[in-house]
């Protein structure tokens, strides 16, 4: 239960594999000791990315510190949630330091697909270790042409084959993806731009046509994203929704706090499709730069009344309300997100930060400009949020923009997260003094 080199105590872990099975003797421990310890609110959080248990575990210590000095006399308990996802190395690990080493290391030349993103690779997709070698080896060598980007691209279909129709959808309009659909070589060009523009923001403006392969490698990484997304969904219903309701058997006199980061604000919005018919142990819910469609709660589509999204009013579920922080900081949500999920077509021009403007607002996601279409959806900037005007119910879209701005591209500040502000806005949520 307790971690020696956790930042708070009571902490439990809880493992889920790809298929929302979690832990037994885990699930069994936490369940048996959270009555046992006095625990009356329990913060459940989610990653986003990690594919080991020391990095996650390394982000819920960082997090979770500020806790017991800013409410002293609450009785919290913690849970980090495991789960099976990926990140590529090229990517920040939030708010960790860097050292000199680190810095100089980035701005030497580097291989396409290092090591450690192989490694991540073969992890997460055990049986594809030929196909993870070939697309190794295309991105080194970048052949001349279209035919060797098609193969690249028939690759990573191949890679991801079998998970990537699954569970994957957060609107009834959704089919496959264009990162899927559209002919490779196109996709890996509106890649490159998009790239580049993120690269060269605020410099002067570019006269040269970048490689298609520079977005080769985006193309492989948000093909695995697409993956990460069916999977967050997948524990969230499947594995923790279903435990939420355990817990609320076993102890019904704990309040259970969502969080979640990136993919894993999907899986614990998915977790509340997992609940047990008439469970309300969920008493707030706080997505911190959430992966997944800003319409995924909507009872009805803007641009196609007809249709919802797969969450729609599933934050009736929550006995507090659901917090959506965002920041338009957050590059990968604000430029590669709708991109990937659909990609620009013929119009050369949407790169940057015109990408959502021209590829309309169907395309964008939580974590960018908050929760959307759902009438009655409160909107404060964070120091409204945290001075006591957080809504008890109901969606609550916080700018977080204040202190979720730091990155480089390709992501932005999309992991920018351990902030004392936001674990305040999780306090706040809940509810928790």
């Amino acid at each position: 239960m307790a971690d020696p080199g956790m930042s708070v105590t009571p902490y439990w872990e809880l493992t889920f594999d790809a298929d929302g099975d979690v832990d037994g003797p885990e699930r069994d421990r936490l369940v048996a000791q959270v009555t046992d310890h006095g625990v009356r609110d329990l913060i459940v959080f989610a990653h986003g990315w990690n594919n080991d248990r020391s990095g996650a575990t390394a982000l819920y210590r960082r997090f979770f510190a500020p806790g017991p000095k800013l409410v002293p006399r609450a009785r919290l308990g913690y849970v980090g949630v495991i789960w099976p996802s990926m990140r590529f190395s090229d990517e920040p690990i939030p708010d960790f330091p860097r050292s000199v080493a680190a810095a100089e290391a980035e701005a030497a030349p580097r291989p396409a697909l290092d090591k450690d993103t192989r490694r991540a690779l073969l992890v997460a997709f055990p049986s594809r270790t030929t196909v993870v070698g070939r697309l190794a080896r295309l991105l080194d060598e970048r052949p001349d042409g279209t035919a060797g980007l098609t193969e690249f691209g028939r690759l990573v279909r191949l890679l991801v084959d079998g998970e990537r129709r699954l569970g994957a959808a957060d609107t009834e309009e959704e089919g496959e993806p264009a990162v899927f659909a559209q002919d490779p070589a196109t996709a890996c060009e509106e890649f490159a731009e998009a790239l580049a523009a993120l690269h060269s923001a605020g410099s002067t403006a570019r006269f040269s046509v970048p490689n298609p392969w520079d977005g080769a490698k985006e193309l492989l990484r948000q093909a695995t994203y697409y993956t990460m997304k069916r999977r967050a969904g997948t524990v969230g219903e499947r594995g923790l929704g279903p435990l939420v309701g355990r817990l609320a058997d076993a102890a019904p006199g704990v309040r259970v706090h969502l969080v979640g980061h990136s993919f894993g604000g999907r899986l614990v919005a998915f977790a509340l499709r997992g609940l047990p018919a008439g469970v309300r142990a969920v008493k707030s819910v706080t997505l911190l730069q959430g992966a997944f469609s800003h319409y995924a709660f909507a009872a009805r589509l803007p641009h196609e009344p007809g249709r919802a999204g797969v969450l729609k009013d599933l934050q009736r579920r929550i006995d507090g309300p659901l917090v959506c922080c965002h920041s338009r900081f957050d590059s990968a949500l604000g430029t590669l997100y709708p991109l990937a999920s659909r990609l620009c077509g013929d119009d050369r021009s949407c790169v940057g930060g015109e990408i959502a403007a021209v590829l309309g607002p169907e395309w964008g996601a939580l974590g960018h400009d908050g929760v959307q279409a759902v009438p009655g959806t409160a909107r404060l900037d964070l120091a409204a949020a945290l001075s006591g005007a957080l809504p008890e119910s109901g969606c609550v879209n916080v700018d977080a923009a204040a202190v979720v701005r730091r990155g480089g591209p390709p992501a932005g500040a999309h992991s920018d997260i351990v902030h004392p502000e936001l674990l305040r806005v999780v306090l706040a949520a809940g509810r928790i003094a």
